[in-house]
C-alpha cells in the first residue's frame, strides 16, 4: 500500500480543525516556556548571584533535555499513541516550568530546566507527526505553517506577560503562570482520539517494529536522515545567531534605543508569520524542491545585506524582510520530515532530526561571537550566509520520497 492509499483514511473537517488548533496550542506554550526564560534570566542572575557563563548554561542544559525528551517521547508516541503522549509532554513541561518558581538555587533550576526541555523536546515532533497525520501530503505544508505561527503566538504571549508581571511580582511569579496548561490537557484528552492514520498502521506493525534504527534503515534513508539533520541545524542556527545577535550588533552600529530595538522585534515577528503562511502555500502548490531553495537563497543575500542598514526606516523594513526569509521557512520543517518518514516512525522522526538540529544549531552564537570578537561583522554575517548556502545544497541532494508508508 502506498503512502497516497494509506493516508487518505477519512477524518472530518472538525477533527482536522481540533488536531491543528491541539497543536497550535501545544507548540505555542512550549514557545512561551521557553520565553519566560530568556525575559527572566536577567532576574535570575541577580538572585542567585551566578556568572554568565554559569547562566548561560541553562540554556545548555535545556538544550540537551530536548534532545533526550526527543528521543524517549518520539517513540513513545509511535508506539503508544500520539494523542495521550502529547498531554504527557505537555504535562511535564508546565509542571517543570511552574516548579521553577519554587528554586532555591540555580541547581534546581538547572535540574528543573532540563526537565522543561524533555518536555518541550518531545511535544515538537508528536505535534507535527498529529497534524500530517490528518492532512494531505498537499496540505501539510499550509497546515505546518499554522502551527508554527502558533509557536510565535507563544513567544508574543510570553513578552507581554513578562513585561507586567516581572516589574509587578517578580520573575517567580512568571513562571507560576506556566502551571496553565495543565487545564487545557484536559480539554485535549477529552477533544481529540488517537488519529486514525496511526491506529491504522499500528494494526499493520508490531512495537517493536518502532525504533530509532529505523531512521537508518537503508543507505537511501540514512542519506535522507543526515541531510535533514543538517538543514534543521542550519535553521536553528540561523534563528538563533540572528534573534541574540543581530540586536546587539544593530544596536552597536546605529546607537539603537531600548524602544526602537523592541519595533524591530515586533517588525521582525510580523515578517516571520507573514513568511509562514507564505512558505506553507509556496510548498504545497510547487513542492519542497521550490519553496526551500527559493528562501534559502533569499535568505543568504538577505542577512549578508542587512547589515549595512544605515537608518531607522530600513532596520525594520530589513527586519520585516529578514524575518520573511529566514525563519518563514521554518514552518515547513514539520511537513518536509513527515514526507519522508513512515507513519509508524513518523514522531520519532520530527522530534529526533529537529532536536538535533536544535542541539548543533544552538551552538551558533558562540561561532558568531567568536567572529565578531575576532574577524569583523562581515565574516559573521558570511558566516550565515555560508550555511544557507550548504541548506541549498542539502535540499538538491535530498532524494525523491519514495517510502512506502
Amino acid at each position: 500500500m502506498n503512502c497516497q492509499q494509506q493516508e487518505n483514511t477519512a477524518v472530518s473537517a472538525t477533527y482536522q480543525r481540533r488536531v491543528l488548533h491541539s497543536a497550535m496550542m501545544g507548540l505555542g506554550l512550549e514557545g512561551m516556556d521557553i520565553m519566560f526564560f530568556s525575559f527572566a534570566l536577567s532576574a535570575i542572575k541577580t538572585a542567585f548571584d551566578i556568572t554568565s557563563s554559569e547562566a548561560g548554561l541553562i540554556a545548555t542544559v535545556t538544550n540537551i533535555g530536548m534532545l533526550v525528551g526527543g528521543l524517549i517521547f518520539g517513540l513513545m508516541a509511535d508506539k503508544y499513541g500520539r494523542v495521550r503522549v502529547f498531554t504527557y509532554t505537555i504535562f511535564l513541561f508546565a509542571i517543570a516550568t511552574a516548579l521553577t518558581a519554587c528554586a532555591t538555587n540555580v541547581y534546581w533550576v538547572y535540574i528543573l530546566r532540563f526537565l522543561a526541555g524533555v518536555g518541550g523536546g518531545g511535544e515538537f515532533g508528536i505535534g507535527m507527526a498529529m497534524v500530517a497525520d490528518v492532512y494531505a501530503p498537499k496540505e501539510r505544508g499550509r497546515a505546518s505553517s499554522m502551527v508554527s505561527i502558533g509557536g510565535q503566538a507563544g513567544s508574543v504571549a510570553a513578552a507581554l506577560l513578562a513585561a507586567y508581571i516581572i516589574p509587578w511580582l517578580g520573575w517567580r511569579a512568571l513562571f507560576v503562570i506556566g502551571i496553565a496548561p495543565i487545564f487545557w490537557i484536559y480539554f485535549a484528552r477529552k477533544q481529540l482520539q488517537e488519529t486514525p492514520v496511526w491506529l491504522n498502521a499500528r494494526k499493520k506493525s508490531s512495537i517493536e517494529f518502532v525504533s530509532i534504527k529505523r531512521l537508518f534503515s537503508t543507505p537511501t534513508t540514512t542519506f535522507t536522515t543526515l541531510i535533514l539533520m543538517v538543514m534543521a541545524s542550519v535553521q536553528v542556527a540561523g534563528y538563533f545567531g540572528l534573534m541574540i545577535w543581530l540586536p546587539t550588533i544593530l544596536q552597536n552600529q546605529l546607537g539603537l534605543t531600548v524602544t526602537t530595538s523592541s519595533l524591530w522585534m515586533i517588525s521582525t515577528i510580523f515578517g516571520m508569520c507573514v513568511g509562514m503562511l507564505v512558505f506553507g502555500q509556496i510548498m504545497d502548490k510547487l513542492g519542497e524542491k521550490y519553496a526551500f531553495p527559493c528562501f534559502l537563497i533569499a535568505a543568504s543575500i538577505a542577512v549578508f545585506l542587512y547589515v549595512y542598514v544605515s537608518n531607522e526606516v530600513a532596520l525594520l523594513l530589513g527586519g520585516m524582510v529578514v524575518g520573511f526569509f529566514v525563519n518563514g521557512m521554518s514552518a515547513g520543517y514539520g511537513a518536509l520530515i513527515s514526507n519522508h518518514y513512515p507513519i509508524v516512525i513518523r514522531s520519532t522522526a520530527n522530534n529526533v532530526i529537529f532536536n538535533t538540529g536544535r542541539a548543533i544549531g544552538g551552538l551558533s552564537p558562540f561561532a558568531i561571537g567568536y567572529f565578531l570578537d575576532y574577524y569583523s561583522m562581515f565574516v559573521a554575517m558570511a558566516f550565515l550566509a555560508t550555511l544557507y548556502m550548504i541548506s541549498l545544497l542539502m535540499i538538491i541532494l535530498l532524494p525523491k520520497n519514495t517510502i512506502d508508508m
